[in-house]
């Protein structure tokens, strides 16, 4: 049971190395393609919690762990920590939960996940959201999430999880409470098996950070085209330090399709939960049908 109290599915697909990975399948109506929620780097499943609480039931929600995060199993290999690997993790889940067709909804690295899937998996996607990323990441964003990812850090309480993320993640959101930080450390964390709250990935996601040339990524641009044809809409956090005003500009002069969206007085990544947010998300699945 979600804690949102909305029944899901547990269910699980084999990636090609052998791994068991996990997805939340929340039902909705069978004559809609369903809404394939892609988390970012360190999140996963729980994530999207306010897209559920709006959607499910009028849409059927699929909500993914990629490896090492959440229920999925843990890499065996840490290399295999890219997005090349994750997109043919998804492939895989489509084949084998018959998965003809899904809107993508992609927060940062699932953004990215978003766009390469577009450019491999075509056919399939019939609208596309990307939450605050595009084909260039600001510099700025990289270094600040090379900081934090990757540190094995545990909290013996709720309450010092919650204030271990306002340290980390305040001039993303400057208007948050207590009772905020609190939801976000329990969407991001877990109980360990000391009795410990820690972050629920694998330390291992950041050792592509280390390695030369790791951090920048691939050059997205072009792939970005391969969007077209389809209902796209893009978010922008107002305070993005990973998505620039430039970079979203540039974006809608080469997809001019593309409905972009600022969302107000907030940072890397909207929750999603924002007004300006799920009003972008509902128009978007109005022009899906």
């Amino acid at each position: 049971m979600a804690t949102t109290q909305i029944e899901y599915a547990d269910r699980h697909w084999s990636s090609a190395d052998g791994l068991q990975l996990h997805y939340r399948d929340y039902p909705g109506r069978e004559d809609r393609p369903p809404l394939l929620c892609l988390p970012g780097l360190t999140r996963n499943a729980r994530d999207f919690e306010p897209v559920i609480e709006r959607f499910a039931g009028e849409w059927r929600v699929i909500c993914v762990d990629l490896r090492g995060r959440g229920d999925s199993e843990y890499a065996k290999d840490w290399r295999t920590y890219n997005p090349l690997t994750y997109v043919e993790d998804l492939e895989a889940l489509f084949e084998q939960a018959g998965i003809a067709r899904f809107v993508a909804l992609g927060t940062s690295l699932g953004g990215i996940l978003t766009m390469l899937l577009a450019g491999r998996q075509g056919e399939r996607m019939a609208g596309a959201l990307l939450n605050d990323i595009g084909p260039v990441i600001d510099p700025a964003g990289l270094d600040r999430i090379r900081n934090y990812v990757g540190q094995a850090r545990s909290f013996p309480t709720w309450m010092h999880a919650a204030r271990a993320m306002e340290e980390t993640h305040g001039m993303a959101f400057p208007d948050y409470e207590v009772s905020d930080w609190l939801a976000m450390a329990k969407r991001l964390m877990t109980l360990g098996n000391n009795d410990r709250i820690v972050f629920d990935y694998d330390m291992k996601i950041g050792e592509i950070f280390n390695q030369p040339g790791g951090e920048a990524g691939v050059d997205l641009w072009p792939v970005f085209p391969a969007l077209a044809g389809r209902p796209v809409t893009v978010l922008r956090g107002e305070l993005s330090d990973i998505l620039s005003a430039a970079t979203l500009a540039e974006m809608g002069h080469r997809l001019p399709q593309m409905e972009a969206v600022t969302v107000p007085r907030v940072g890397h990544a909207p929750t999603l939960g924002e007004a300006a947010a799920i009003e972008a998300i509902s128009r978007l699945l109005e022009r899906v049908g």
